[in-house]
């Protein structure tokens, strides 16, 4: 993404707020007039020594107090200018740290699938936090500089136009330098907030995983992979802040240089130029002092310029990536499901060229129970991530109720279906809102019948709070198999026509699991239920077996058919598990 492009996209935000930075320019310009005032006031005050002996003291004192005047006024105005771009700032990050998580949530599940969250929460963290510092800070100081130059510059034409001459040389010199310099840094900070992104992913990757690590006592293999991603990320700092930091010294040289020309070539003005005095010359090294400064200040924060400019392109390349296709507009909502789900010759792959489902058909009746059934990797998980809409087939038709799903609004499609995953969710917030996550404003008496059915009310009930009792963040207080509990009581809190469960008895006891069997039997009554099993003693009662391998549909039926069927690959399925 270029430069220019990236600034645009900044300005686009910040245009959102013109009025007060209307104010904040106006502030910029009266604070940088004021001070560019006093150093002709200096001038005049030393012009007003007369001679040896001889000095206007009342000249003198009215320059000097004019000069603190505006100095005073000047540092009053600087001061309400930063609390301004600070508030201003402040909106802009909101708002931006508010798109780039909006927009998280409209991508595809397949972006997740390929960006680890650490790299995503660095977006959303440091990222915009180094652009927040940078509209802060160093906006002000350009701005600010930029008016500084300009009325510095004509201030010296103004005393002697010949002496300018030096900048004619020293100037050029900068901007080439600069230019030079920006080029050869600005891959180096995008390095550095990559590397940064992939050591917030690696560590966040670890410590969900840390208990498996400290069960095969993996740790000095995590720490040495820490220490790998820990040393590039600091690599790449370090030659960012290198490379960053010769710019400074170098642009503060030059502009030395530039000022001890003047102060020659001053000296020799006053010899010959009798209308060229002492104070003019005082004042001309002040304003060649405040010429190079602003200059040297955009030197110095080159680096940061370019780490927010890096920052400003990762967040921008997030919010350029393309949202889910959410077929909302001109598009008949599905209203009254009632259930029938129909795969007509279904191919898809995750990565072109490898095929995880092969021309699968199936019919799933309204009302009925369809089990999925298959060794790990046949494409099961996968049938329900089409039926959900995470992913789109390549080929073929997923239809509800006789309705192509790709022709209905997304939402809609989803809220057809109530899901539980072996992999449970759970947000810190009490028990109560855990439950009701997804059903809206429920009450309380539904909650809690949705937790009997789930049998887990009993366990609720003998905490202290009971549903008002908070969870950790991702439920770390209460036993995996409670979670699944949960996240059962949540599904059917939804009431939606069509329940899958992906292995969602697998964290729970076999006692638990019979007696949550049972009471399912009521609550599938009526609703279309997809199971998602590899405990064959869970499905011997569904409708329908659908048997999957490597991605083919090799059989379908009744428990007792398959088992007939000789040589058949679900009887050596269920035999391999009950062969006891």
């Amino acid at each position: 993404m270029k430069k220019t492009a990236v600034l645009r996209r900044i300005l686009e935000y910040l245009g959102k707020h013109w009025l007060l930075l209307l104010l904040a320019a106006l502030l910029t310009g009266a604070a940088n007039v004021l001070s560019l005032i006093a150093p002709d006031l200096s001038g005049k005050a030393i012009d007003a020594i007369i001679g040896p002996g001889n000095v206007d003291f009342g000249q003198v004192f009215s320059y000097a107090g004019r000069m603190l005047l505006c100095y005073g006024a000047s540092a009053a105005l600087s001061f309400a200018l930063s609390l301004l771009m600070i508030h201003i700032s402040r909106k802009v990050v909101y708002q931006m740290r508010r798109d780039a998580f909006e927009h998280l949530a409209d991508l595809p599940t397949a972006y997740f699938d390929k960006n680890s969250a650490g790299d995503l929460v660095s977006r959303l963290s440091y990222d915009i936090d180094t652009i927040n510092a940078s509209i802060s800070n160093d906006l002000v100081q350009i701005a600010a500089g930029s008016i500084t130059v300009i009325g510095s510059a004509v201030m010296m034409f103004r005393y002697a136009p010949v002496l300018m001459l030096v900048f004619a040389v020293t100037v050029p010199c900068l901007i080439f330098f600069t230019r030079y310099r920006v080029r050869k840094v600005k891959p180096l900070f995008r390095r550095r907030s990559a590397k940064l992104g992939e050591l917030n992913g690696y560590v966040e990757e670890m410590l969900s995983g840390l208990r498996t690590i400290r069960a095969y006592s993996r740790e000095e293999e995590m720490l040495s992979r820490f220490d790998r991603h820990n040393d590039e990320a600091v690599e790449a700092y370090y030659q960012a802040d290198y490379q960053g930091s010769v710019v400074g010294p170098s642009v503060n040289f030059i502009n030395n240089l530039s000022l001890s020309l003047i102060s020659m070539f001053g000296a020799l003005l006053f010899l010959k130029d009798p209308g060229f005095t002492i104070g003019h010359l005082s004042s001309f090294v002040q304003y060649s002092r405040r010429f190079s400064g602003p200059i040297n200040e955009t030197a110095n924060i080159i680096s940061e310029i370019q780490s927010a400019f890096s920052a400003a392109e990762r967040v921008f390349r997030l919010l350029d990536e393309d949202p889910e296709t959410l077929r909302d507009e001109g598009t008949e909502p599905m209203t009254g499901v009632q259930g029938r789900v129909e795969l007509d010759r279904i191919d898809f792959s995750y990565v072109p060229g490898v095929p995880v489902l092969k021309n699968i058909s199936a019919v799933i009746e309204r009302g009925s129970t369809t089990a999925i059934v298959g060794p790990t990797g046949s494409g099961k998980t996968t049938i329900i991530n089409l039926l959900m809409r995470f992913y789109d087939p390549d080929s073929g038709q997923i239809r509800l109720d006789g309705r192509d799903t790709r022709t209905a609004p997304l939402k809609d499609v989803r809220r057809s279906f109530a899901m539980v995953l072996q992999d449970t969710w759970l947000f810190r917030g009490t028990i109560a809102e855990n439950i009701a996550y997804g059903a809206g404003e429920v009450s309380p008496e539904k909650i809690r019948r949705a937790a009997q059915a789930a049998r887990i009310d009993g366990y609720i009930m003998s905490l202290p709070q009971g549903y008002e009792t908070v969870l950790d963040e991702d439920g770390l207080n209460i036993s995996k198999g409670q979670k699944q509990l949960l996240t059962i009581a949540r599904a059917i809190l939804m009431d939606c026509p069509v329940l899958i469960m992906d292995e969602a008895t697998s964290n729970v006891d076999s006692q638990t699991e019979r007696r949550l069997q049972e009471a399912m039997q009521e609550v599938m009554k009526g609703r279309t239920c997809i199971l998602v099993a590899h405990r064959l003693s869970t499905i011997q009662n569904a409708d329908q077996i659908l048997v999957i391998r490597d991605g083919i549909l090799t059989e379908c039926g009744r428990h007792e058919e398959l088992l007939q069927k000789p040589g058949g690959f679900y009887r050596a399925l269920y035999n391999s598990q009950f062969e006891s």
